[in-house]
């Protein structure tokens, strides 16, 4: 495939910009022989977002969140999901943001905050980048009771619980969400347990 922008002819309706977008895109797309091929896609605006394993290190627990997601639980997961804390950026940066989520969902001031990578989610048709973090807590660090903020919709319990217990629970089918087990992979290998 020779250098130079890969798509050409675009074209963007907008479906929908409730509280996000909703485009339909219609472009060519330049295949690795040279030739273009016609192509439309659904893409949706979410935004970024950033994520957080807050883990106390002292005693190897890690602090998630129970909740329940309307969108898995039409897709058949009846049940609250076990999450890390996360939240969109709402125009922050990405420490900003996850700092701020931390203590609105968790309820705790996390120390060391630090960025462990990024990732797409869902590029084949969500433009949403997260960063992901790692922080430190400890009793001492509660500034509040979490929960999240009410006039969001957000019904959050906290649950604090050993890493190996939560990396455990990938496999048993106890934690299915996809930042979650990122975040807890990255954590054993890097022997935070």
């Amino acid at each position: 495939m020779s250098e130079g922008n890969p798509i050409r002819n675009l074209r963007e309706t907008v479906l929908s910009d409730e509280t996000f977008l909703l485009r339909r895109l219609e472009f060519e797309q330049r295949r690795r022989d040279g030739s273009w091929q016609p192509l439309k896609r659904e893409l949706y605006d979410h935004g970024n977002a950033a994520a957080l394993l807050a883990h106390d290190p002292g005693r190897g627990t890690v602090l998630l969140v129970r909740q329940i997601r309307f969108v898995t639980y039409l897709n058949g997961h009846p049940h609250p999901l076990l999450e890390v804390c996360a939240g969109m950026l709402d125009r922050d940066e990405p420490r900003t943001a996850i700092i701020r989520e931390a203590e609105e969902e968790l309820g705790y001031r996390i120390r060391d905050v630090r960025q462990v990578f990024e990732a797409f989610m869902s590029p084949g048709c969500f433009t949403e980048k997260i960063s992901f973090f790692a922080g430190c807590y400890s009793a001492e660090d509660r500034i509040g009771r979490g929960g999240g903020l009410a006039a969001e919709g957000e019904d959050i319990e906290v649950v604090e619980m050993p890493l190996t217990e939560a990396l455990a629970l990938i496999g048993t089918g106890g934690i299915v969400d996809a930042k979650t087990i990122m975040l807890l992979q990255w954590a054993a290998l890097h022997g935070l347990g």
